[in-house]
């Protein structure tokens, strides 16, 4: 008999654990600790429950804790993993108790990036991870703050930004960068910050946070390059970080941002009885082969499936053929009814890794010019000089513009040229485009400047 132990309980866990129980068989074990309440969750979803535009956080909730219990999971909630100990496979509880592993699955997840600035400690400056998190934002806005300020404007930052001015609240944002969301290029941010400008929104770019001055306790202020911002709520949005303070304690092998180093079957690599899967997880980066830390649920569900059917071969004696390729940094989001998606590098990502980046960028309509409704967008794309091959596009514009980005990771995934993306035979008809694609005017931009 094999005992598995799994370590968190959300999307790569969760699909651990389920897989296991379909697959292995009744004399094994299957044990699923999980320190919160809280199993199989949304966290992507938790700015849009903030905002008013999900109704319930029980709306974000996959499967819950009586759910997985139904499906014969020996699921334990309120049990936080204090010790690891490898070599006699042994995990020690939080209440002193220890609990014995055949293999082990780390999916302890990821934690927002709080950096160690004066003041960071104080009540009211707040992440954004957990549903916890969530509800103590929805706490802090219910006694009707006067200022917000949204620190960052990644993806995490731009959302709950969009949740304060939807709610009402005098918002603030602070960027580092020239230009919000700085994973896109900046030509592309000026059009986010226009937007997030003409709602009402403050935006300090260019601007670093210094410090947080507290009074009686209470945040009162974000102090950022010399100026005091008046706050009477803070909320992080700086990215996250891998949770593995557990594994880096017994030194597993770490990437960037903490995130535990694993190969194609989720393995953590030197540890043949250890796996790890979900946001504490480094991918390779298919573009470039380097280690990438994305914490994204799309990636969490398919690691845990490749996880699980590791550990399955693994407990049968044989070898499973399901792999995790790797990433092409495929993201998307909004603000208010501006969308925004990019993947693969951006120019200065593509010329650090080696590359010599050629890009172009284009404006045309989310469809067919003449058919009522067309609105602008924009898009933007790269390549490398010397193959032609497709390094990353982004896209900024009106409603149905931004999913378009499928397009450009699935060729990102192939290694497309940008040859052959102008070739690719997409669908088309005028109300959902124009009869060349925005994805393949933009290529045609790169052929362009490529041949010139």
């Amino acid at each position: 008999m094999a005992r598995v132990v799994v370590i968190g309980a959300n999307a790569a866990g969760a699909t651990v654990a389920a897989n296991l129980n379909r697959t292995l068989s009744d004399e094994h074990e299957v044990v699923l600790l999980e320190r919160s309440n809280s199993t199989s969750y949304s966290a992507c979803g938790i700015p849009y429950w903030v905002a008013g535009d999900v109704d319930s956080v029980d709306d974000l909730v996959a499967r819950t804790p009586q759910e997985h219990r139904d499906h014969g999971i020996d699921l334990r909630l309120g049990v936080e993993v204090t010790g690891l100990d490898i070599e006699a496979r042994r995990l020690t509880l939080a209440d002193g108790e220890t609990l014995d592993y055949d293999r082990l699955v780390l999916a302890t997840g990821a934690e927002p990036i709080r950096p160690d600035l004066p003041g960071i400690g104080g009540g009211g400056i707040l992440g954004v991870q957990s549903l916890e998190d969530g509800q103590a934002v929805l706490d802090a806005m219910a006694q009707q703050p006067r200022r917000v300020v949204v620190v960052g404007s990644g993806y995490i930052g731009l959302e709950m930004a969009e949740a304060c001015v939807t709610r009402g609240f005098d918002t603030t944002v602070v960027e580092r960068a020239d230009t919000p969301l700085p994973i896109v290029e900046s030509e592309l941010g000026e059009q986010i910050a226009e937007a997030m400008r003409s709602r009402g929104i403050t935006l300090r770019s260019g601007t670093d946070v210094t410090g947080f001055t507290l009074d009686g306790g209470r945040v009162v202020a974000v102090e950022a390059d010399g100026d005091s911002i008046p706050a009477d709520l803070v909320i992080l949005g700086l990215g996250v970080q891998a949770r593995t303070e557990l594994a880096v304690d017994v030194g597993l092998p770490t990437g960037p941002r903490r995130s535990l180093l694993v190969g194609p079957h989720q393995r953590v690599e030197g540890h043949d009885d250890i796996w790890a899967a979900g946001d504490c997880v480094a991918s390779v980066d298919r573009v470039t082969g380097e280690k990438v830390h994305i914490a994204l649920g799309t990636h969490a569900n398919k690691q845990g499936m490749v996880a699980a059917a590791s550990i399955a071969a693994d407990v049968r004696g044989d070898s499973s053929a399901l792999t995790f390729p790797g990433v092409v940094q495929t993201a998307i989001t909004k603000f208010c009814s501006l969308e925004i998606s990019r993947t693969g590098l951006g120019v200065q990502q593509a010329r650090d890794a080696g590359f010599d980046p050629v890009s172009a960028s284009i404006v045309t309509t989310n469809i067919a010019g003449y058919m009522p409704g067309a609105a602008e967008m924009t898009v933007l794309m790269i390549a490398d000089r010397s193959t032609r091959r497709l390094l990353g596009a982004q896209i900024v514009g009106a409603e149905d513009a931004a999913l378009r980005i499928d397009v450009a990771g699935t060729a990102l995934a192939g290694g497309l040229t940008v040859d052959e993306v102008v070739m690719l035979d997409l669908a088309y008809a005028p109300p959902f485009g124009s009869v060349w694609s925005p994805l393949q005017v933009a290529a045609r931009a790169v052929v362009r400047a490529l041949d010139s």
